[in-house]
Formats: C-alpha cells, sequence, structure tokens
C-alpha cells in the first residue's frame, strides 16, 4: 500500500443494519472527499458489520479532517459504531520484543528499512542482551530487561511504563520467549501479537521440529496471533505452511520453520499496522 500524505483511514463496526454503507459515503462525499478503497464483511453469526474505507480530500479541497471526525460523530452514534480514523501520514509506533532468536526480527526491520512496514518502531526489548547489536546497528534504542521468577512482576510494570512513555500503539513478540502474565495480557489487548510455530497444540515443550521429524509430518507453520491470558489461543492474524516429506532432516525443519515464522509475523504486523484488522470475538476479520 503507498501511503500518500493527504490519505486518511476509517474503520468502523457495528450492529448489521440497513443503510450503513449509504450513510458514510454520502456523508464522505458531502465533506468533499474521494474513496479510493473500501472493503466490508457481514458476519451473519455475529451480527456483526465490519468496514473499511480509505478516502482523501478532493483535489483543491483544502479539507479539515478534525472538522471530518467531529460531525461524524452524529453518524457513529445512530448506528451504534465503534470506529477509528486514522492518517497515512502518521506511522503507527511498534515495540519489538526479543529473547535470544534473530530470524524474526532481523526480517522485521528488513522489511522496515525497504518501507514495506508503515511503522515507527520505539525500542527493541529483551530479556537477554544477544540481539543488542542487531538493534544498535539500525540505530534503534534497546532496552534489557531480564526476567526471572522474583523479578517478572517489576519488569512487566517497566515494560508498561516504557510502552506509555514511547507512545507505542503495538508490541510485536518477535520470538519474545517469555509467557506474559494475564495482567499484561489484558492491559495489552488487542495491541499485542506473537508468533509461534503451528506444532505447539500437538507438539509441546522443547524441540517441537524435532518431535514433527519423529512423527513424520508432512505439513508445518507458523501462527501469529494477538496475544491473550490462554498461551499461544488468541485470535489468530495469520497463518503460512510449507509442505515436507520424510527427506527433511531436523535441521531441514528448523529452517522452513524460520521462514514461516517470518512471513506470517511480517503480514501480521503489516495487517495490523494498515489497520486491516479487526477483532471479531475470538476471531479476526482482515481486509486484505
Amino acid at each position: 500500500m503507498q501511503h500518500a500524505p493527504n490519505q486518511f483511514i476509517i474503520k468502523i463496526s457495528c450492529p448489521a443494519t440497513s443503510g450503513i454503507v449509504a450513510a458514510v459515503t454520502t456523508f464522505l462525499a458531502e465533506q468533499q472527499c474521494y474513496i479510493s478503497e473500501m472493503a466490508q464483511f457481514d458476519d451473519e453469526f455475529s451480527g456483526r458489520f465490519f468496514m473499511r474505507a480509505v478516502f482523501r480530500f478532493n483535489a483543491g479541497v483544502t479539507g479539515d479532517i478534525a472538522c471530518v471526525e467531529k460531525d461524524f460523530a452524529g453518524i457513529a452514534e445512530r448506528f451504534e459504531m465503534d470506529w477509528e480514523l486514522h492518517s497515512t501520514a502518521t506511522p503507527m509506533r511498534v515495540l519489538l520484543m526479543v529473547s535470544k532468536y534473530d530470524h524474526c526480527l532481523s526480517d522485521l526491520l528488513y522489511r522496515f528499512q525497504k518501507g514495506e512496514l508503515h511503522m515507527q518502531i520505539t525500542a527493541v526489548v529483551s530479556n537477554h542482551l544477544d540481539l543488542r547489536p542487531m538493534a544498535e546497528r539500525e540505530g534503534i534504542r534497546f532496552i534489557y530487561l531480564p526476567v526471572t521468577k522474583d523479578t517478572k512482576a517489576q519488569q512487566e510494570a517497566e515494560l508498561m511504563r516504557i510502552v506509555e512513555e514511547t507512545g507505542t500503539e503495538l508490541v510485536v513478540l518477535a520470538r519474545y520467549m517469555q509467557i506474559l502474565s494475564d495482567d499484561l495480557c489484558k492491559k495489552l489487548a488487542g495491541k499485542a501479537i506473537n508468533i509461534h510455530h503451528s506444532f505447539l497444540p500437538g507438539f509441546k515443550g522443547a524441540k517441537p521440529y524435532h518431535q514433527a521429524y519423529e512423527r513424520g509430518v508432512k505439513l508445518i507453520g507458523a501462527t501469529a496471533h494477538y496475544v491473550t491470558g490462554d498461551l499461544d489461543e488468541g485470535p489468530i492474524i495469520e497463518q503460512e505452511i510449507q509442505r515436507v516429506d520424510h527427506s527433511y532432516l531436523p535441521d531441514d525443519l528448523v529452517a522452513i520453520g524460520r521462514d514461516t515464522e517470518t512471513v506470517a509475523l511480517s503480514k501480521a504486523v503489516r495487517y495490523h499496522t494498515e489497520h486491516r484488522v479487526f477483532l471479531n470475538h475470538d476471531k479476526t476479520v482482515i481486509f486484505r
């Protein structure tokens, strides 16, 4: 997605009823706005309606987005909307959390430098020092928060202080190998993304790829999801898979696993930073 400085994104979810699309499009037309992209979905099971629109002011119009936001409040109230309005000129502020594995961090930094991810990295936080050089080489603030059983609560409080101090809008667990407390998960609800190998339900514990090799799996993959108090059970944003066969050794599976993890995580981060993801109870609605 090209991020023109004069574009805006409106995200809407509300009870499904007639007239929503007409009300939104008519309102934007009256504000002399042009809609360049629009997607919608009606969930028949939950009775919820979801909509995402990208718009800009017409050429020659000096628009005031603050007035648009203020005037739209009346429509939002009429349809009982949960809604957000974002400018594509403002990158999302993202904090990355890592431990010792470097592949997800390396991939995110590469895509960020290439302009694929519309974000501003506020810091890299880690419970180990291994990846400090990688972060500082890119001029990114590195914060070391070692975690033990005795310091976990204190370090999580410090993490939230950093999130608030930096104005972080999204936390990405890029192979951060610590389980977050229920309290922290609640505070970061809908604002923290994790990546894990898809084996976790069947291959828990150490060396999941070696366990998979022993069982002769034919498909491996990775899942990016929002963080919740239920370990690795949060709403799924993206999944990547790769077919394998009997000739793949454990190290081969590990290497392929790294690839699927980086791809799934980068896509999930991109969808979220481009405001394409809607939470729908325990699921997501994503307008790609």
